[in-house]
Parts: structure tokens; C-alpha cells; sequence
């Protein structure tokens, strides 16, 4: 993002609100509309990671063809609203609500949201299509359960709910391991004067 925490797509200018996460393609920010204070969008900057198996200039309109391809079968997704492609940026709307795993962690997981997950994935998997099914990926709003990735890939059965998205979506062994694992690599919060 630029100086002063001021970021443009396409000549708009977003002030910069926090980082609300980084993903194999890139970190997601909340934005607030300079011309417009009250809204509130996130902002998608794609990164070059050398663990993608296609091309950096590709990730970007592999992002858009996954979202339309998304949106045709009825998966509820955040409405993509503007795309940078000098940039690699995408302006998407920002859907309020705790993650999935945020509820997990905190006891909040309902039974309608697996039974929500379990219709998308049957749906998907339908169609050969598999989503990334980690509880970061999903935002409860208004007891509906949105992807709010665009991300998609070739189903298998590796990259299944049941293989990717199930271990999470419950405190189970998994879980656990994975929260574990944050606490042990999480940076020290500085000592202020």
C-alpha cells in the first residue's frame, strides 16, 4: 500500500484501516472510501509466492474467473466491485461478521453453519469445483455463511471439505494443533514507554 496509508484502485482513493489477513495470494485490508468515510471495503493486493504453481500476472484473473464462476453457481460471495489490474488489486465488499474460525474458538459454531457448509461443498463438489474450505474463509452475517475468497480449484478428493474444511470447522485435535502452533510462532507484543 502507499504512504500514508492511503491506497487507489483505479484512481479511488481507500484510506487503509487495519490488515484483516494474508493469504497464499495476498492480504486482505479494510478500507474506508476517502470520498465516502462511511463505507467500508477490503481491499485484495495480490503477491508475488513462489509456492504458486502458476504465474504471478495470472493470479489476478485466475481471482476474477473464479468469482464469476463462483457467483453463477449461488455461492454467497462478497460482490467484487472493482478490479486494478495495473495494480493487482481488487475492491470487494466488506461483509461485517465473525469467521468461522473466530467462532470455533470462541464456542460461538452453530449446527445451521456446518449444515450451510456441507449444501455449498455438496453444490460445489457437483460441479468439480473445490473452494478453500479453512474456517478463515468464511464470514457469518446475519446467520448466512459467505466465501469471502474467491479462490477455486479442480476438485479432488484431497482438497474436499471433508478432507480440508471438517478437521476446522470444530475444536477437534486439529484445531488445536493449529492454534497451538500460532501461539508458538506469534510475536512478542512490544513494551511500550
Amino acid at each position: 500500500m502507499s504512504r500514508a496509508n492511503i491506497a487507489t484502485v483505479n484512481g479511488e482513493r481507500y484510506e487503509v484501516l487495519r490488515l484483516l489477513g494474508k493469504g497464499k495470494g495476498g492480504y486482505s485490508f479494510l478500507v474506508r472510501s476517502v470520498a465516502h468515510p462511511s463505507m467500508e471495503y477490503v481491499i485484495k493486493q495480490f503477491h508475488r509466492d513462489p509456492r504458486r504453481h502458476h504465474l504471478y500476472e495470472d493470479t489476478l484473473q485466475s481471482e476474477i474467473r473464479c468469482y464469476r464462476r463462483l457467483r453463477e453457481l449461488g455461492i454467497r460471495l462478497p460482490a467484487m466491485l472493482d478490479v486494478d489490474i495495473d495494480a493487482q488489486r481488487i475492491l470487494k465488499e466488506y461483509i461485517d461478521g465473525p469467521t468461522v474460525y473466530e467462532l470455533v474458538r470462541s464456542g460461538g459454531m452453530k449446527d445451521d453453519y456446518v449444515a450451510q457448509i456441507r449444501d455449498m461443498a455438496k453444490r460445489l463438489t457437483s460441479h468439480r469445483i473445490a473452494i478453500d474450505y479453512f474456517p478463515t474463509n468464511f464470514v457469518v452475517d446475519n446467520e448466512l455463511i459467505y466465501y469471502i475468497d474467491f479462490e477455486c480449484e479442480d476438485y479432488t478428493a484431497e482438497r474436499s471439505f471433508e478432507r480440508r474444511g471438517e478437521p476446522f470447522w470444530a475444536r477437534t485435535e486439529a484445531f488445536l494443533a493449529y492454534e497451538a502452533e500460532l501461539l508458538l510462532h506469534a510475536s512478542p507484543i512490544p513494551e511500550t514507554a
